[in-house]
């Protein structure tokens, strides 16, 4: 099968499926064609996962075509934008049917639940890799940033942390117990919050998504905004499968583990207040900003610079 043959059976499909307000083009031509409506700014992302680094070899392909396009999204979450279409760069080593069968599957599950047109992309030969760029748009000036944490501010996180990091211990189990089938599914089909897009441009301060780690990503947050922070492990948010399976050790995933897609917020005690309930009801409180430079946790200084700093591809391991 050459390339444009791949293209048309697998991946054309994929476009035009869906009411897109700013897609005026998809694929099939030699560009795609995005109209951005007055008013609005586009909140674009890009991220690459290769086979080995970002996922197991060998890892199911319907699973890969979901969490790619998860992670991507997850992104745009972070920032409160809608979704409106993304690309795709794929590198193959080989032409396997069956594997782009499973592939396009996962991705079109993926792109209809979180209401993202594939605009178009390109297929190349090499290692297995994936390239996904992801479009949103939000109300001009509106876009939630990282470097809006204040002192004062309360720091909360959507959903339960910790699954995703404890479920590579459990990739290759070969009876895996209901716990470890939940924290799998966590990794597996990881949900990203654009279902809190809209309240946290109205809301929150700043914000990021969890992808790194808690620590590493609040990080961040406190580094863009020159803060500090205060956070309490006994709040954070575990899920039961976590705490069965890791006992003592479930607090560490969810401090330092990847993969989650959940998000981090920063909002003031006023907005906090009037926030909707259906807001508060998804996020739990950890913690609060500090004016001076620093992270406590559980009053004990770990100065940003003892924190990990997320995954880094090119730091050297000593």
């Amino acid at each position: 099968m050459g390339e444009f043959e791949l293209i048309r059976r697998y991946f054309l499909p994929l476009g035009g499926r869906q009411e897109s307000r700013s897609l005026i083009l998809g694929p099939g031509d030699d560009c795609a064609i995005q109209r951005i409506p007055a008013g609005r700014d586009l909140v674009f992302s890009v991220d690459a996962f290769v086979e080995g680094v970002h996922f197991p070899r060998n890892y199911r392909p319907d699973y890969l075509g979901w969490r790619a396009l998860a992670a991507a999204a997850s992104d745009l979450a972070a920032m409160g934008a809608d979704p409106e279409c993304f690309t795709l760069a794929l590198t193959l080593p080989a032409v396997d049917e069956q594997w782009l069968e499973d592939f396009s599957t996962g991705l079109r599950s993926a792109s209809d639940a979180f209401g993202l047109e594939l605009a178009g992309g390109d297929t190349t030969s090499g290692p297995l890799t994936l390239s996904l760029q992801v479009h949103g748009t939000v109300e001009q000036g509106r876009a939630v940033r990282r470097s809006g944490a204040r002192p004062g501010d309360l720091i909360a996180v959507s959903g339960t942390l910790g699954d995703a990091g404890a479920a590579l211990d459990y990739l290759a189990e070969p009876g895996p117990s209901p716990d470890m089938l939940a924290v799998l599914e966590h990794y597996h089909r990881p949900w990203p919050r654009l279902d809190l897009a809209v309240a946290v441009r109205q809301y929150a301060n700043a914000a990021i998504d969890i992808s790194d780690g808690l620590l590493a990503d609040l990080g961040h947050i406190l580094a863009a905004s020159r803060a500090g922070a205060r956070i309490e492990s006994a709040q954070l948010p575990l899920s039961p499968a976590l705490s069965r399976l890791k006992g003592d050790k479930a607090t560490d995933y969810a401090l330092r583990s990847g993969d989650d897609y959940e998000l981090c917020l920063c909002f003031s005690p006023e907005n906090w207040e009037h926030a909707p309930e259906s807001l508060k009801s998804q996020l739990t409180v950890i913690g609060v900003v500090d004016a001076d430079p620093g992270l406590y946790l559980d009053g004990v200084d770990c100065s940003l610079e003892s924190v990990p700093a997320g995954f880094d591809h090119f730091r050297s391991e000593s």
